[in-house]
C-alpha cells in the first residue's frame, strides 16, 4: 500500500534519473523503518508485559545457549526485514533481556536470510544454490553470534535497557489500555532518541541506491582473482537493499561473468550490512562493538564466498 501511494506520487517522472530514484528511495523507506519502528518496539513491548520474559531469557542464557543462536538464526529466517527494518527487534530483545550474542545472531539472520528471498533464489538459480546460500548464512549468523557472545560485551551497549513488566504497574493487574499506554509512552521515547539517525543513515543510504551502478560492481569484483570476493563484500556493505530486491542485480551480476561465490556475497553484504543501518546502531552501542559486529560478519560472509566458489565452481 504505501510502495503503491509513493509510486503513485513519482507516476510520470523518469525513474531512471539517479536522483529520482533516490528521492523514491528515501521517502518510501523512510515511511516503511518508521512505521516498523513504532508499530514493532510497541507491539513488543505490550506483549512483554503478558509473558513471562525472564523465563525466557534464563532458559537461553543457562540451559541451551546454543540452542539459543540455532532458534534466533531461524526467527530471522522467518522475518522478511532489510537489515534497518530488523533493528526495531533487536532492542526488544534486548530490552527482554535476551543474551546479547543470541540478538546479534538475530541481527545478522534476519536481513541475510528469509523464505522469500530463498524461493526467488531457487526459481533462478536452482536447489542446490538456494540451500548452499541460506545455510551458509544461519552458520555465519550462528558463529558470529556465539563469538560475539563470549567476548561479554554488554557493557558496549549504549542505550539503557529497562525491561517492562508486569510487576512495574505494582500488585493490581493492569488493565489492556494501561499496558498499552505505558508501551506507547515507552516507544515514543525510545523513537524521539533514534529517529533523527534513521533520517541521516537512510538518507547516505538512498544516495548510494541512486548513484551507484552495476557496472562499479562488475569493473572491481568481476574477476576470478583472490581478493575479488571481499573487494565484493567491501562494495556491498555500504549499499543499502534487502536480499529480495538484491537477487536482480545479483542474477545480472552472474549474467555478466560474476562467480557465483563473489556475487551472493556481495548479496549477503548488501543485505547484512548498510551505512543506515551502522548510523542506527552507533546510537545503541559503541565503535567497538560496532566494529566487532561487522568485522566478524564481514569474515563470515568472505568465507562463505571462497566456500560458494569452490563448491559452485
Amino acid at each position: 500500500m504505501w510502495l503503491e501511494l509513493v509510486d503513485g506520487w513519482f507516476a510520470g517522472l523518469d525513474r531512471s534519473d539517479p536522483l529520482i530514484e533516490a528521492a523514491h528511495f528515501f521517502i518510501y523507506d523512510t515511511g516503511k523503518i518508521f512505521a516498523l519502528l513504532l508499530g514493532v518496539v510497541f507491539l513488543v513491548s505490550l506483549l512483554r508485559s503478558y509473558f513471562p520474559i525472564e523465563r525466557v531469557r534464563d532458559y537461553l542464557a543457562n540451559k541451551s545457549l546454543l540452542l539459543g543462536h540455532i532458534m534466533a538464526a531461524i526467527f530471522g529466517f522467518v522475518t522478511p526485514f532489510c537489515s534497518c527494518s530488523a533493528i526495531p527487534l533487536f532492542i526488544g530483545f534486548l530490552q527482554a533481556r535476551i543474551p546479547l550474542g543470541v540478538v546479534f545472531s538475530y541481527l545478522i539472520s534476519a536481513p541475510m536470510n528469509n523464505e522469500i528471498a530463498f524461493v526467488l533464489i531457487l526459481g533462478l538459480f536452482g536447489w542446490k544454490v538456494a540451500l548452499l546460500y541460506t545455510g551458509l548464512g544461519l552458520l555465519v549468523a550462528v558463529v558470529a553470534g556465539i563469538v560475539l557472545g563470549k567476548m561479554k560485551l554488554e557493557k558496549e551497549i549504549l542505550i539503557e535497557v529497562k525491561p517492562i513488566v508486569s510487576s512495574s504497574f505494582g500488585i493490581e493487574i493492569p488493565s489492556f489500555m494501561e499496558r498499552a499506554k505505558e508501551a506507547w509512552n515507552h516507544t515514543l521515547g525510545l523513537f524521539k532518541k533514534i529517529a533523527p539517525f534513521v533520517l541521516v543513515g537512510i538518507g547516505l543510504g538512498a544516495f548510494i541506491h541512486g548513484y551507484v551502478p552495476s557496472e562499479f560492481v562488475l569493473k572491481w569484483a568481476g574477476g576470478d582473482s583472490w581478493y575479488a570476493v571481499p573487494l565484493a563484500v567491501l562494495i556491498g556493505a555500504p549499499m543499502y537493499n534487502n536480499a529480495v530486491s538484491i537477487i536482480p542485480l545479483v542474477e545480472v551480476l552472474i549474467n555478466k561473468g560474476m562467480l557465483f561465490g563473489t556475487a551472493l556475497s556481495f548479496m549477503m553484504a548488501t543485505s547484512t550490512f548498510s551505512l543506515p543501518e551502522g548510523v542506527m546502531l552507533k546510537r545503541l552501542m559503541s565503535w567497538k562493538l560496532l566494529a566487532l559486529f561487522y568485522g566478524i560478519t564481514a569474515l563470515g560472509i568472505i568465507t562463505n564466498g571462497y566456500l560458494f566458489n569452490f563448491i559452485l565452481h
